[in-house]
This record gives structure tokens, C-alpha cells and sequence, in this order.
């Protein structure tokens, strides 16, 4: 037994007026000197083209677009700045999906570099030409310099404490900054009962009552189902126990699918929580400063930071967390060649670029 299905041909017409909203909202943006939300451009186009008004399961479509917008961003749509919103620069050739995660990616980039997990850092202190890194068991660690690459929502919550304490400028700019959330609760099966498609969308009144399920299977072969939850939702969710919100994820694909089995194994995040990364990834806020980049990139002394949040063009990537990385390293280590003039670490350092930029295979599914 199957739910209600909405027609293709309405989920591809609105596709298009959504599309031609948010080309409408370029217009605004043109015409407003202050930045605003997304939610609210649209708005304003809606009341000058009321013809792009939908009604009924037509709106609910709507409603699901914009949904996915938000989950893009991990934001809600109130909260997007219209500035900004469509400045990252895409990478091209279409989206995939990593079958195997990201642990081959990792465990490349990890050979022959001394890794200490489970090593929470409670204070980092710069000075004297040198750093210390506190850890929350009293253990420090020295060196020349040191690159900060936690998550924003970490500097944000001040888990780390910074001796002496960050410059207001660059407290401004983390604070400026927006921390989104994006939630995922997988649902693994013993079997499959759902078509194979990449996407199960659910329609709804509100984009936060709308929301739509990966399916793993047509990637790999599992019988899994994602259930993705962004922005204020994602938060709400985090508020249930591992259970409620699989119950509710299902409460959900049951109105797709009536006679859908129970899971028999069921994954919750809960990255707003999280106290390794308090949230998903960055976003920028509405009326966001525009040297906002800049200061957060800035060095301070012997100290560097990374991070997708601070990005030059792929905020909220893994490619972006990678190439902002790679600047700071490269910025860290032309600062220690100047101090110290020590060729033969750049000899090594060229060497090792040498050794990442050979190719490690990676088994990706195109969905």
C-alpha cells in the first residue's frame, strides 16, 4: 500500500517557479542597499507577482522546495542571507555519493602524520615564539606554531579557552559568523519496499513540516533510509530520545508507504549538541559583515585556522574544510621558514605535498 503520490508534472512545473522566485529575488537584492532573508525576498516577490502564488498541493510542493533549500544551507530560510545565498562557487560534475564514507579520504591524508585522538583541548596559549596546547587532562603540548581547525560552533561556545583571550576583532568575526544544523537519522530494514529513487519527499503546509529521505540502497546496496532534518527542525529533534525521533522519522515514511516494516536498526545524530562540533556547518547570516572572511582567516601571533567555515569559495564542504587547510598550512609554514629559515623542513614539506597529490582510489555512486 502506497500513500498519496503527487503528479510529476506538479513537482516539475513548480521546480521551475521556484526557480523563477528566486531569480525574481535577484531584483530585490538590486533594489535594497540592506540585506534581508531569503524567506523575506521571497515574500516581497510574491506580493509583486501573485501570479507566482501557488495554492493547495502545489504550495505544499513549493513549501518542499524551499525545504530542501534549507537543508542545503542547515538553516532555515529566514535565517539565509539574500546577499550571499547563490555566491559559492559549485564545483562541477554533479553530486555523488561516497560508499565507503569518508575513512579512505582520511586514512590517506593520515599516513605517516603522528594522530592523537581523544585528546580534548581546553586552552591553547601563544607567545614567546611558541605555543602550548592544554589539554582537559592537564597534559600541554609545545610547539613552534599551531593551526586551529575545530568547527565554528566550538570557538562560538568558547569551549576553548585562549590565553591571552582572542582580540575582540576576531571574537566579532566568530560571533558574526552563523552555525547551521543538519540532523540524520538512517533506518536500516530487511528488506526493500520503497522504489528506487534517489529522493522520498514529503509534502507539507510549512517547510518545516516537509522533509524527504535519502535512499542509501540505490547506492549501495543496503537497505537504508536517511531521514534528513535541517535548521530549527533539526534543533527540535535533538530534543527527543534516539527512539522518539526514529519513531518519528517513521511516523513519517508511513505516510508514504502505510505498510512500511519496523527498522531493524535505527542511527540519530545530533550535531547542534554535539560537543566536538556544535552544529553541521557555517552559513552567512543576514547583514553579515563584508571583511567578516578575512578576520576569521587572520593569523594571530604563532596561531593559524582552518576549517570549511573559513573557506574561500565552498563554506559548509568537505572540499572546502580541505582547501582552507591547506592555506593555513601553507601560510603556518611560510611563517616558520621566515622565523626560522629552516630549508630543509621546506625540502620535506615539498615532498610531502608530492605525496598527497598522488591519486587513492574511492568508490563513488552517482545515485
Amino acid at each position: 500500500m502506497i500513500g498519496n503520490k503527487v503528479p510529476q508534472q506538479i513537482v516539475i512545473e513548480v521546480g521551475d517557479i521556484f526557480k523563477r522566485i528566486l531569480k525574481e529575488t535577484e531584483k530585490v537584492r538590486d533594489e535594497n542597499t540592506n540585506d534581508m532573508s531569503v524567506l523575506q525576498a521571497i515574500s516581497i516577490v510574491l506580493d509583486k507577482h501573485p501570479e507566482l502564488r501557488q495554492e493547495g498541493l502545489a504550495h505544499e510542493v513549493l513549501q518542499w522546495y524551499i525545504c530542501r533549500m534549507e537543508a542545503w544551507f542547515a538553516v532555515d530560510a529566514d535565517m539565509i542571507s539574500l546577499k550571499f545565498w547563490d555566491q559559492e562557487d559549485v564545483l562541477t560534475g554533479g553530486h555523488g555519493l561516497m560508499v565507503q564514507g569518508y575513512d579512505p579520504v582520511i586514512k590517506a591524508l593520515a599516513k605517516d602524520i603522528d594522530i592523537r585522538l581523544n585528546h580534548r583541548v581546553a586552552k591553547i596559549s601563544n607567545g614567546c615564539n611558541k605555543v602550548m596546547v592544554t589539554l582537559e587532562d592537564g597534559r600541554n603540548f609545545v610547539a613552534d606554531a599551531a593551526i586551529v581547525t575545530v568547527p565554528i560552533g566550538i570557538l562560538k561556545a568558547n569551549l576553548i579557552q585562549f590565553e591571552p583571550k582572542l582580540p575582540d576583532w576576531k571574537i566579532a568575526a566568530i560571533s558574526e559568523l552563523g552555525m547551521g544544523n543538519e540532523n540524520k537519522i538512517a533506518l536500516r530494514f530487511d528488506r526493500v519496499f520503497w522504489p528506487n529513487v534517489e529522493l522520498l519527499g514529503i509534502v507539507a503546509p510549512t517547510s518545516y513540516a516537509c522533509g524527504y529521505f535519502l535512499n542509501l540502497h540505490k547506492a549501495t546496496g543496503h537497505p537504508v533510509l536517511v531521514y534528513m532534518a535541517a535548521g530549527r527542525f533539526a534543533d527540535d529533534l535533538e530534543k527527543l530520545s534516539d527512539e522518539s525521533a526514529a519513531n518519528f522519522s517513521m511516523s513519517q515514511l508511513k505516510k508514504m508507504f502505510p505498510d512500511a516494516t519496523e527498522p531493524v536498526q535505527y542511527l540519530v545524530s545530533r550535531w547542534g549538541t554535539d560537543p566536538n562540533s556544535r552544529g553541521c556547518y557555517s552559513y552567512d547570516v543576514v547583514g553579515m559583515p563584508s571583511d567578516l572572511y578575512e578576520r576569521l582567516r587572520a593569523p594571530l601571533g604563532n596561531l593559524f585556522f582552518g576549517g570549511e567555515a573559513l573557506s574561500m569559495d565552498h563554506q559548509g564542504s568537505v572540499h572546502g574544510a580541505y582547501s582552507a587547510g591547506i592555506m593555513a598550512a601553507q601560510n603556518c609554514e611560510r611563517h616558520l621558514l621566515n622565523r626560522l629559515g629552516n630549508l630543509e623542513k621546506l625540502q620535506q614539506d615539498s615532498f610531502r605535498h608530492e605525496i598527497l597529490e598522488t591519486a587513492f582510489p574511492l568508490q563513488i555512486s552517482r545515485m
